[in-house]
């Protein structure tokens, strides 16, 4: 049964999901406006290599928040801080782009960098807020429309661009400068709904013990007073272990062996996503597509397509996740892109390409085939790296190392992008035999490496890694007598008419 308040569950978790509207808008608008040939002229034709500058340097400024300023950020103002500023960094590098002085790519790629300071801050803060206020039992159906609003922020991007490039004689220069700037759609919305959503529980007990504030902020989302005490009673009882027994601080990212030994598979895993091809293909497909198709609007309109499905494609996490774990989908996603590779850059390299195209069957073929590709990446190492990230760590280090392990995606895809514009035109489509190979490899590390972690309580996820129950530990520092659930001692009827609950601390005196 669907309830008000699993209702609102769903609405505060899209909220902080909009942050990655800011990302997937952001990862396509680059590669959308290359297409325009105002905004080659505009910037006086750059080269490869400044291409690939103005691609690295969103990525330089995600990871310094990522690595350096998010974690902090959202552990000491708090998830909805964390999401706030960054919305309105992005705000304010949308201008710096949009108005860049004719000639001056000083100015964008100021913008750019300013623009992943933002959604480094935003991108950490945010799947941490749905991590810690969805239920378990749905809380990988939740986090998967995290990687989807990444799709709805491609989907945005695109057609924005395909709407102007059917109109650049009329638009001019603002063919390219309407793309860049719809950008400002979704931070004003986000900055416009934050602050009246609930802050996490878990942030208020970590924050000077304010149990009532968790507590109240636990009422807006959970159906039973059983349930809010028994969540709260897991919160403290974990807080109170890590303080006790391993550190209040971040010093646990190399102090706990099992918190060090999440912190490799999540580096890798997010280092993953990024080289599987789909980061060069959301930075790069406009280039690629021109080796295959010469006209601008048509390979506009593949993006957008693309993006549409992606979205369609990414909805498979949610009924997947839950039901066949974490694991299942990362292993298959995996396979099938790398046959997705092998098959395209056959395709590609084994036709001819008579007047300098591809012919409309192969054209067709590759296009099909990237859009398997899609089909494949985008429910499993698309949305289930994020929500595996997001749950594994124990609340001590969760923001941290959150903010660390999802920029590691910007570090490899920084790697990637800078040298692929290069490859591709000095190799062409056998590139893409490499992404093959690495999805290939990336399919066995999660088969040998990665355990299932579908389900299980935040609190509790530790034993899955070798660590000790927190939940169970706490217990005996906060004297629970049963470390699951919390006793509600009575309820009687008070003098106005109004049943009140009498809540019976847990703690001993």
């Amino acid at each position: 049964m669907v309830t008000s308040k699993r209702v609102y569950n769903w609405y505060i978790s899209l909220v902080a999901a909009s942050c990655m509207v800011l990302y997937g808008y952001d990862a396509s608008v680059f590669n959308a406006v290359q297409g325009s040939k105002h905004w080659v002229a505009y910037f006086n034709h750059p080269n490869s290599q400044t291409i690939g500058a103005i691609n690295t340097a969103y990525t330089v400024g995600a990871v310094v928040a990522g690595f350096f300023l998010g974690g902090p950020l959202a552990d000491f103002g708090g998830r909805r801080m964390g999401m706030t500023v960054g919305a309105a960094l992005v705000i304010i590098a949308t201008f710096m782009q949009t108005f860049s002085p004719r000639g001056n790519v000083g100015c964008f790629i100021g913008g750019r960098v300013l623009i992943g300071i933002g959604q480094g801050l935003a991108l950490t803060a945010g799947p941490i807020y749905i991590g810690e206020l969805a239920p378990s039992e749905i809380r990988g159906m939740i986090m998967s429309f995290w990687q989807m609003f990444y799709s709805v922020g491609s989907f945005i991007a695109y057609w924005v661009n395909y709407a102007c490039s059917k109109h650049t004689k009329t638009l001019g220069e603002w063919d390219w400068k309407m793309v860049v700037i719809f950008q400002l759609l979704m931070p004003v919305l986000i900055i416009a709904q934050v602050y009246f959503i609930p802050e996490t529980p878990r942030w208020y007990i970590q924050h000077g013990n304010r149990i009532e504030d968790a507590r109240k902020s636990l009422y807006k989302v959970r159906d039973t007073d059983q349930e809010v005490e028994d969540e709260i009673l897991a919160i403290r009882e974990a807080i109170e272990f890590e303080k006790e027994a391993i550190s209040s601080g971040y010093s646990a990212l190399w102090k706990d062996k099992s918190v060090r030994k999440r912190m490799y598979l999540a580096l890798i895993i997010n280092a993953g996503q990024q080289i599987t091809g789909q980061g060069t293909l959301n930075s790069y497909s406009t280039i690629i597509y021109k080796k295959v198709f010469k006209d601008a609007s048509q390979i506009a309109l593949i993006n957008a397509l693309n993006a549409t499905f992606g979205i369609i494609f990414t909805l498979n996490a949610t009924w997947t996740v839950d039901r066949f774990g974490r694991k299942f989908l990362l292993i298959t996603g995996a396979v099938g892109m790398a046959i997705c590779m092998l098959i395209v850059a056959t395709v590609e390299t084994q036709t001819p390409s008579p007047s300098g195209a591809k012919t409309v069957p192969v054209g067709i073929s590759i296009v099909f085939l990237m859009f398997l590709f899609a089909f494949f990446y985008k429910p499993s190492w698309g949305a289930t790296v994020w929500i595996f990230t997001s749950e594994i760590f124990s609340m001590n280090v969760r923001a941290q190392a959150v903010g660390m392990c999802s920029q590691t995606q910007n570090v490899a895809n920084s790697i990637v992008q800078q040298f692929f514009p290069t490859f591709l035109d000095n190799c062409g489509f056998y590139a893409f035999y490499m992404f093959a190979g690495i999805n290939g490899l990336l399919a066995a590390f999660v088969w040998w490496f990665l355990p299932e972690t579908k389900k299980v309580c935040l609190e509790e996820i530790d034993t899955l890694f070798g660590g000790t129950n927190h939940v169970e530990k706490g217990a005996e520092i906060v004297g629970a007598e049963d470390p699951h659930h919390a006793r509600l001692e009575s309820i009687h009827i008070s003098e106005d008419g109004k049943a009140v609950t009498e809540r019976r601390d847990t703690q001993k005196a």
